[in-house]
């Protein structure tokens, strides 16, 4: 089984036209004829001059069906007859195209030019499958005389533009790297496993060696399998088919990706048995709660009209690319991207534009921890059908590049993903000598141009001494939380309070420290705009060190702490909105102790009597209390006092009130809190 029996299955188009069947050749006008050939009365002819007669019985498999392997059954009986028919032989290369074995159609296309079949993609797609069998030089000349009669402008233009790319090959030939390709043999069958995902030592790929059999196409169904790997090398022992919910029976399933921290799945699933609409692939997305899986459901971003497939997240999870055969776009498939809204729903689908995508197939797209998009296509400049590309963005200025023949053959190749980034990982190929169909490699890169580069946190724990002083405070745990608050790792500070993680670029953190006897600390950290480009590295094997302490408060009972920048309208107690964030970070310090209880208080300075200060220190102290309570903690927590000016903190009295400045007033207007009550763990 080829990729074209992918596009047949769940719509991952190797070629243009395995997007759609086409009932009748577009007939244009005639090519420069052997004059001792006559022009037959085909059955292409019949149906483009009597559209209302039947499917001539010959094509019923081709058309109707699209069981483009019945049909070669078929059409091979008919030849054996009269192996000069040209269309017979046109419709037999046409069936070994769609299942993608264009190198099978070669000897049937020339048949078909030979007996003067009319066709304006014919000598197209001759020339395509000339160049799957590595016959650059007949293929430029077949294009080459094509464009000296071809009349409509669309196929002129593919033809040059394929001319074009058959002009690049050398110098797309002369990037040779030093990779070593391995099949893996111990799951790759008779049949086909295609479209590998790496994900926490586990290898998730698609594969159609059940013997279940869809009858519409007379190829078997696809599902979705995993295997744990030994570093490339996969544990044959525990190849297993996903549960019932990833793959129903008698229903294709294709690509899997997870989101980086592993709690959102999306794959394909199309073409009921038994369905006769054309499309019918989407993509269907399940999210994890308490370990458990959602029932999949499909994802708003689907086009009803349309191939939606081969799905893969950006290293944030907040993207999602796919391949999608959707009316607007620059040829038969291209890549889209669709981002989470603030409603937390995949929306906002964007076609990646002219640089990524052809007129050709562009499909399987990955992003690299490096933010690059790797992908596969047939329409940029390659050595035969479907070639692995990369694309690199940079200042808005994209560029994409050929793989080059490590990678490359001219077979198909695509689905790559990396396991160790940037030297190793898989993809897929149907090129001669894998164990059939479509097969899983691993690669080892071992150029030496490869650097890479890792991040690395480190920090020093401390405690905050009464003087305002730090001293280093060991045995701390500290944890770094995603933008999500999802955990990533957790470790204790040494004794010396040194701790350090594995972190990555392009990402937003948090960092926590947490020990008995203190208040929970909690800081923001990012290394967004922090990476240094692949191009920048000096060293194969280079580091990145970010520094961030964490300072630890004890907690000491009936200790006041003041609140800084706790403003309040004058004589009014209502919270201000700047008043209010500060409040916030109270209400954080709440949440990270939940074994805490503390009295807030509110104070005044000496000017107006002293009942008026007390009521409004009360109101203004309770109004911070409600506010606290109304971001989800618990009211017995909180003890709301007002002391009014009872508790000045210099010595602006009543007696001294004109004497006192502003700012000497203002330290006695302050907003505390204390723990009263602290519950040890």
């Amino acid at each position: 089984m080829t990729l074209a029996t992918v596009i047949v299955l769940l719509g991952c188009s190797s070629s243009k036209n395995f997007l759609g069947v086409q009932e009748e050749p577009k007939k244009v006008a005639p090519r420069p004829s052997n004059p001792s050939v006559g022009q037959p009365q085909n059955a292409a002819d019949v149906l483009a001059k009597e559209p209302e007669k039947t499917t001539p019985k010959i094509l019923r498999s081709y058309v109707e069906d699209q069981n483009y392997t019945q049909a070669i059954k078929e059409f091979q009986a008919a030849l054996s007859q009269n192996p000069d028919a040209a269309d017979i032989n046109f419709y037999t290369a046409e069936s070994y195209r769609k299942l993608g074995d264009l190198r099978a159609s070669t000897p049937y296309y020339e048949k078909a030019i030979a007996g003067g079949f009319e066709d304006e993609e014919l000598e197209l797609n001759y020339a395509q499958a000339l160049k799957a069998s590595e016959e650059y030089d007949k293929a430029r000349e077949v294009l080459s005389n094509y464009l000296n009669y071809a009349s409509l402008e669309i196929y002129r233009d593919r033809a040059q533009r394929e001319l074009a790319n058959l002009t690049k090959l050398d110098s797309i030939s002369l990037y040779v790297r030093d990779v070593d390709l391995k099949p893996l043999e111990s799951i790759n069958s008779d049949q086909s496993e295609y479209s590998p995902f790496f994900y926490n030592n586990k290898l998730y790929f698609v594969s159609t060696r059940e013997a279940t059999t869809f009858q519409r196409y007379g190829l078997p169904f696809s599902d979705i399998f995993s295997v744990d790997l030994d570093g490339l090398s996969p544990k044959a022992e525990t190849l297993s088919k996903l549960p019932d919910l990833f793959n129903s029976a008698n229903i294709n399933e294709g690509p899997i990706a997870f989101s980086p921290d592993g709690n959102t799945v999306v794959f394909a699933k199309g073409n009921p048995e038994g369905k006769k609409e054309r499309r019918s692939v989407d993509l269907y997305v399940a999210t994890k709660r308490n370990g458990e899986w959602s029932t999949p459901a499909p994802m708003p971003i689907n086009n009803p009209l349309a191939w939606d497939t081969s799905p893969a997240f950006n290293q944030s999870g907040t993207t999602i690319y796919f391949a999608s055969d959707r009316p607007g776009g620059y040829g038969g498939s291209d890549i889209y991207r669709a981002t989470i809204n603030a409603r937390g729903r995949w929306a906002d689908v964007t076609n990646m534009g002219p640089d990524i995508n052809t007129a050709g197939d562009e499909v399987f797209p990955y992003v690299s921890p490096d933010n690059k998009l790797y992908f596969a296509s047939n329409g940029h400049a390659g050595f035969g059908m479907l070639d692995l590309f990369v694309a690199e963005n940079k200042g808005g200025v994209i560029t994409v590049k050929n793989m080059g023949p490590s990678f490359n053959s001219s077979s198909d190749d695509f689905g790559l993903v990396y396991s160790d980034f940037p030297f190793e990982g898989f993809f897929s190929s149907n090129r001669p000598g894998g164990s059939g169909g479509d097969d899983i490699y691993s690669f080892v890169d071992n150029s030496s141009d490869l650097k890479t580069i890792t991040y690395t946190l480190k920090g020093t724990t401390y405690r905050i001494n009464e003087d305002s002083t730090q001293s280093i405070l060991g045995d701390v745990r500290v944890k770094l939380l995603d933008e999500n608050e999802q955990l990533v790792d957790d470790v204790l500070s040494s004794r010396g309070g040194s701790y350090s993680f594995k972190i990555d670029p392009e990402k937003n953190y948090t960092i926590i420290g947490e020990k008995q006897d203190y208040f929970t600390a909690r800081k923001f950290f990012s290394t967004v705009g922090e990476g240094i480009p692949q191009e920048e590295l000096v060293e194969r094997f280079n580091e990145k060190v970010f520094n961030e302490d964490i300072a630890l408060d004890p907690i000491i009972l009936e200790k006041a702490i003041v609140l800084q920048n706790i403003y309040y309208d004058l004589n009014r107690a209502e919270i201000r909105s700047d008043a209010a964030v500060e409040l916030d970070k109270l209400v954080q310090i709440l949440k990270d102790n939940p074994n805490i209880r503390i009295e807030l208080s509110s104070h005044t300075d000496a000017r107006s009597d002293d009942d008026y200060n007390l009521d409004l220190s009360q109101r203004r102290a309770q109004a911070a209390v409600d506010y606290i309570v109304s971001k989800g903690i618990s009211a017995d927590r909180l003890i709301a006092k007002g002391y009014g000016e009872s508790q000045l903190v210099n010595g602006c009295t009543n007696e001294r009130i004109d004497e006192c400045t502003e700012e000497e007033h203002q330290q006695n207007r302050r907003t505390e809190f204390k723990v009263i009550e602290y519950e040890r763990n």
